[in-house]
């Protein structure tokens, strides 16, 4: 079966994961954890990419990422993972490869779905059952974002600066978002996209993506052509 093409859209943010081949461990201690940091820092600012949230897992990632040009993401992640799986192999003397395949995205739309991947993203370790709160977790960004502890990798999306115009009340604001645990369709949604490179948005933003990049952008629907003026009625 053919691959499915990643959607590239320049400004937009994805969410990206990457994992470990047949789930082995990629993180083995807290050296490993900072060379990735450092390393992803280094290729984002070379490759014009900007990360708004991130978690680090036993044996996966996941990266909240906003691309400056089309090929930003790819780019970053092609020279983050070869140089990682060098540094990886050398150090646990071993060889072969580290990741599951390439790595997976979703294309998401802005306004109803950006907080929603930072909460996903960042409670990842509770989901885990690792933490009992995101705060309590190191290789996380949430206490960046929600403790302004500083973290040269983050950088403020403008829908999360817009949460409020007093730096502590924007704290406030986006720590509120986690009070109560996310909703199972919001997560089931998020994983779906992500894993099958799906755009995660309602079906206008989806049919104006595919009206830019001529592709399907989500399975199709049962019951019609979700692009015929009939559906667009609907």
């Amino acid at each position: 079966m053919a691959r499915q093409p990643r959607f590239l859209l320049p400004g937009h943010p994805q969410h990206v994961i990457q994992r470990g081949n047949n789930r082995q461990v990629i993180f083995a201690d807290e050296a490993d954890c900072r060379l990735y940091l450092d390393t992803l820092k280094e290729v984002c600012e070379r490759f014009a990419c900007h990360v708004h949230a991130n978690v680090l897992m036993t044996n996966h990632v996941h990266l909240l990422m906003t691309p400056d040009c089309k090929a930003g993401i790819g780019k970053v992640m092609q020279s983050l993972g070869r140089r990682y799986v060098q540094y990886f192999n050398y150090r646990y003397r071993r060889s072969g490869t580290l990741w599951e395949g390439r790595y997976r995205a979703a294309l998401l739309d802005t306004e109803p779905y950006l907080l929603t991947c930072y909460r996903y993203i960042e409670l990842n370790p509770l989901r885990a059952g690792m933490v009992a709160s995101p705060e309590a977790y190191r290789w996380l960004s949430h206490r960046c974002n929600a403790l302004g502890e500083p973290d040269v990798l983050v950088t403020p999306h403008p829908l999360y600066l817009q949460l409020a115009e007093s730096v502590e009340q924007r704290y406030r604001s986006y720590r509120e978002l986690f009070r109560d645990a996310m909703e199972a369709v919001a997560v089931d949604a998020i994983r779906e996209a992500t894993n099958k490179a799906w755009v995660l948005g309602d079906d206008r933003f989806r049919m104006e993506i595919e009206d830019l990049l001529m592709r399907q952008s989500a399975p199709k629907l049962r019951g019609g052509d979700r692009k015929s003026a009939k559906f667009r009625e609907t």
